[in-house]
C-alpha cells in the first residue's frame, strides 16, 4: 500500500513540474519568448529562464482612460518625464506589499520628475479606491472595466511594473513584486537618468 501512495505523489509532482514548465513557456509567449541560458558551471540544472519582451527599447504602448477619481488621463501628457507605471489589483497580496515602496520611491526621487501611475488589473472600482485611501497613494491610477488597457502591454498578473524614460521608451519591465527600495532604484537608474 505505502508504494502505491509513494508513486501517486511522484506522479503528481512530475504532473505539477510540467504544468510550471508550461507556464513559464507560454509566460515567454505572451511577452516575447523565452532564453534558457545555462549559468556559469555550465551546469544544465543551474539554468537561468529569461523572459524577454518585445517592448523593453520600444515606445510605450498608448495608455488613456479614467483615473479612479474620474479625471481624465493619457501618458502622452508625461512626455519628458520618466515614469513608472504599476498594474496592480486591491486583491493582490504582493502588490499590497509593494505600494508603500512605490510610494517611498515617488518621493525620493521627486526632483528628477519621477511620476508613478497605476493601472487597475482585474478588479473593480470600489475596493481599488478604499485600498488607495488607506495607503494614502497619491498617484493616479486609471480604471479599466473593459480589460483592454493591459493588453497592448503584455501584462500577466499584477503586480507588473513598466518603467519608461522621458522619451517615452520602456526601458525595463518587472514581473511580479519588487521587493525593496535598493531593487527598485537599481531598475529606475535607466529611467532617472
Amino acid at each position: 500500500m505505502r508504494p502505491r501512495i509513494e508513486r501517486r505523489l511522484r506522479g503528481a509532482a512530475a504532473r505539477l513540474a510540467v504544468v510550471a514548465v508550461a507556464s513559464i513557456v507560454l509566460a515567454g509567449c505572451a511577452t516575447g519568448g523565452v532564453a534558457i541560458t545555462p549559468s556559469a558551471t555550465g551546469s544544465p540544472g543551474a539554468s537561468v529562464i529569461q523572459i524577454g519582451s518585445p517592448l523593453i527599447g520600444k515606445p510605450a504602448p498608448a495608455l488613456a482612460g479614467t483615473t479612479l477619481d474620474g479625471a481624465p488621463f493619457d501618458l502622452a501628457s508625461l512626455r519628458g518625464s520618466p515614469v513608472l507605471i504599476n498594474f496592480w489589483a486591491s486583491w493582490c497580496g504582493p502588490c499590497r506589499d509593494e505600494f508603500p515602496l512605490l510610494a517611498a520611491a515617488e518621493k525620493r526621487h521627486a526632483a528628477q520628475g519621477l511620476k508613478v501611475i497605476g493601472v487597475l488589473f482585474k478588479d473593480d472600482a470600489a475596493p481599488a479606491r478604499a485600498f488607495v485611501a488607506d495607503e494614502k497613494a497619491d498617484w493616479p491610477t486609471v480604471a479599466d472595466p473593459a480589460r483592454t488597457i493591459a493588453q497592448p502591454w503584455a501584462v500577466l498578473a499584477p503586480p507588473q511594473s513598466y518603467f519608461i524614460d522621458r522619451a517615452g521608451i520602456v526601458r525595463d519591465i518587472q514581473i511580479g513584486q519588487v521587493r525593496d527600495a535598493a531593487e527598485l532604484d537599481a531598475i529606475l537608474a535607466a529611467i532617472l537618468a
